[in-house]
């Protein structure tokens, strides 16, 4: 109470005395009649002639004139060094009054000027010292609340606050199977201690974000039954220097309170990067407290029951001090779930929500490959929300099927009107890639298409692969730029060049990455060579190209020669079967216009002249496969979205 009622004290003395400076000057220059410079001989004139009842003499020297004349103008003047107004005036009608002496500095003493001098100093000394009082009690002290407050970042969840447990954790037997041993260690440490054996000091969970590494490090101290200090990286680091060093100290100081127990870092690559790549005062803070924490995880030997679990999606761009044997010995990776660990994770989702008897989770996860733990969380959800928009008291496939084209292909946009020009455009667009889908070889088949805006594009065609998925063949590679350019290509077969739309950007910036990618990466390129020019990382820290600063002049023509190779044969692909197959683009387009969305199936019906018997208020059948095969899951070393789904076109 006592520190508010200073600060408001305080604040109520700046704001009094600014407010006092400024109503005073306001109030001066509202008494200060309008001001007029005139020559001295010009005023002068104006004395003799009766303009003027009293000349004040003013300034330090007196040799400044004013008065005042009768419409209560100010006139000003300044006597010349040899003039003597007061014998030049002397008889007139006009009183001369020296007021010089007012202007005149008035001598100070010595203690006065000592106060006037030290007493700016003072107070900012005096308001910088109370603003960061609070950041001055040491570890944990988040008493004060200033400005450099010391109050501890870290989130502490004590044993029976830890209510995850393994079976909460579905879909990544691997990861969990490796950090078993951590919470059997915690739980019987004689076991391994009696045989000289030390546990893993730290684990780094690495993975795509989403596929469960925080739930996971829970679930650790969970089964254990011990407390779990949780702490992002990013509240490591500070604007002010040093406090990122003291935060790693509290954290570590608690634990060591806690004990056993575990850390969790969230994040870590925000404070662990590798040092030396970066300038400035910024850099050297979290170069400071990643030294503090290399410091403190060497400060224990494993039998304290302490274990520090970290995250992170970008191990690669950690400090190898951070990951050397001795901190963190294990690198568990945390991958997108297959077929069965997408089952397992939408029946943990499901437990407590009514489903109805027509819902097979088998068929739900097959429908939606690369799809991580939080993705099927928020499926499960949009499904539920869907049965509540009907007002239903269970959520039925249709549902499922409606939350997963709302989560690949974006919302409705059922207020958006289209004229029957843009429906004709869009379905020829769509019926391009369609087609291009089905006669391209090693093209992804095709789960659905549709003219119904969604997102932020008008229509789109969806593929599924046929199986599990870890690489592309070179020719599935070239099928994937023939499909990009087929919507495009479909344009300008049907209604000339001069009416192509933007509506293939996106196309464009799918079939550029994967050719530069097929050159850049992947060694699929006979001219570029098996050579790694640039990676997906390196993108993200260069910027667009992502190349090395190594590759000469010529060698980056080269590459952007063969890229440039490469979208041409895509087109060139891509307009030969449309030019072989114009029946069919006709038939798949006016099927299009006719019912709006198709399922695979359909589509090959219609292509091959067949005709539709459902109605086409009707929805398009549901067609994800009920068989044993699964679809197109991402590799676990999530290098990137090379292997997923091809993105909706």
């Amino acid at each position: 109470m006592s520190n508010m009622l200073i600060k408001v004290g305080l604040t109520a003395l700046f704001v009094a005395v600014a407010y006092n400076m400024m109503d005073t000057k306001a109030d001066d220059q509202a008494a200060r009649p309008k001001a007029e410079h005139k020559p001295y001989t010009q005023f002068i004139d104006m004395a003799l002639r009766g303009d003027f009842e009293e000349i004040e003499l003013r300034g330090q020297d007196g040799r400044e004139v004013r008065a005042l004349d009768g419409n209560g103008t100010l006139i000003v003047s300044r006597i010349p060094v040899n003039e003597n107004i007061m014998n030049r005036l002397y008889g007139e009608r006009v009183d001369v009054v020296d007021l010089s002496a007012r202007d005149k500095p008035q001598e100070a003493g010595f203690m006065s000027r000592l106060f006037l001098t030290l007493l700016p100093a003072a107070l900012m000394i005096g308001f910088f010292m109370f603003m960061m009082r609070g950041g001055m009690k040491g570890p944990g002290g988040g008493g004060g609340g200033g400005l450099l407050s010391g109050k501890s970042m870290v989130k502490k969840f004590n044993a029976r606050d830890c209510d995850v447990r393994f079976e909460d954790v579905a879909g990544i037997d691997e990861a969990k199977s490796e950090l078993m041993e951590m919470v059997d260690f915690l739980k019987h440490p004689g076991k391994y201690t009696r045989l000289g054996a030390k546990i893993p000091r730290g684990a780094l969970l690495v993975g795509p974000p989403g596929t469960g590494k925080t739930l996971m490090a829970k679930a650790v101290a969970g089964e254990a039954g011990v407390p779990f200090l949780s702490q992002s990286g990013s509240e490591f680091v500070e604007m002010f220097v040093g406090r990122g060093a003291a935060r790693v100290r509290e954290l570590f100081e608690e634990a060591k309170k806690s004990a056993p127990c575990i850390i969790f870092i969230d994040e870590i690559d925000a404070v662990g990067r590798q040092r030396g790549g970066g300038v400035g005062g910024g850099n050297d803070e979290r170069e400071q407290t990643l030294n503090q924490l290399l410091v403190e995880m060497d400060g224990f030997d494993g039998t304290e029951g302490i274990i520090i679990l970290a995250a992170t999606n970008r191990a690669d761009i950690l400090d190898a001090a951070l990951k050397r044997p001795g901190r963190f010995d294990r690198q568990v990776h945390v991958g997108l779930p297959d077929l069965s660990g997408r089952v397992r994770i939408l029946e943990t989702h499901l437990r407590n929500k009514p489903i109805a008897p027509d819902v097979d989770v088998k068929v739900i996860a097959r429908g939606v490959p690369g799809f991580s733990g939080a993705d099927l969380a928020n499926l499960a959800n949009e499904a539920a929300l869907f049965a509540a928009r009907r007002g239903d008291n269970a959520i039925t496939q249709a549902d499922f099927e409606g939350a997963a084209d709302r989560i690949m292909m974006g919302a409705e946009r059922k207020t958006m009107i289209m004229t029957e020009q843009e429906k004709r455009l869009t379905a020829y667009h769509e019926a391009g890639h369609a087609l291009c889908a089905i006669h391209a070889p090693g093209a992804d088949p095709i789960h659905k298409a549709t003219i119904i805006p969604r997102g932020g594009a008008l229509g789109m065609v969806m593929q599924l692969p046929e199986g599990d998925r870890v690489s592309l063949t070179r020719q599935q590679a070239h099928a994937r730029l023939a499909v990009c350019y087929g919507g495009r290509v479909a344009e300008e077969m049907i209604f000339g060049a001069d009416k192509v739309t933007t509506g293939a950007s996106g196309d464009i910036q799918s079939a550029t990455a994967m050719a530069r990618a097929m050159v850049e990466e992947w060694g699929l390129s006979d001219k570029a060579g098996a050579v790694l020019y640039s990676s997906s990382r390196q993108e993200q820290a260069m910027g667009a190209t992502g190349r090395s600063r190594s590759i000469s002049e010529v060698t980056s023509l080269m590459l952007d020669q063969e890229i440039r190779e490469l979208t041409d044969m895509g087109k060139v692909m891509a307009e030969q079967i449309l030019t072989d197959h114009r029946g069919q683009l006709e038939n798949i387009a006016e099927a299009l216009l006719k019912y709006e969305t198709l399922s695979g199936s359909e589509i090959k019906i219609v292509a091959n002249g067949g005709v539709l018997t459902r109605d086409p208020s009707q929805p398009a059948p549901d067609e994800t496969p009920k068989g044993p095969g699964t679809f197109g899951d991402t590799p676990a070393n999530d290098g990137g979205n090379d292997m997923r789904p091809p993105k909706p076109l």
